[in-house]
């Protein structure tokens, strides 16, 4: 069961990494923090609506393996606390 939770770590620390570049690369859609720093200026250069489609797509994917691995976790923490009070 530690192996498990190592793996759900590791798999963790990953889709966290990955869920952050992936936000990042959204572009601004008006007001807010984006704005305040210069990212008010809008280009066409920035990508097609596809490209933003296939980037929401992956970013809710990668978004509910990031929750899965949460949940997971959260299970075998309480069975790990459920067995060491035995």
């Amino acid at each position: 069961m530690q192996t498990v939770a190592y793996v759900l770590m590791g798999v963790l620390a990953v889709t966290s990494f990955i869920l952050v570049l992936l936000i990042l690369l959204h572009r601004g859609k008006g007001g807010g923090l984006s704005s305040m720093f210069g990212g008010g200026v809008s280009s066409n250069l920035s990508g097609s609506s596809v490209a933003e489609r296939n980037l929401d797509r992956y970013t809710v994917l990668v978004g509910f393996l990031w929750f899965a691995c949460i949940i997971g976790l959260g299970f075998l923490l309480k069975a790990a606390a459920a067995g060491a009070g035995s």
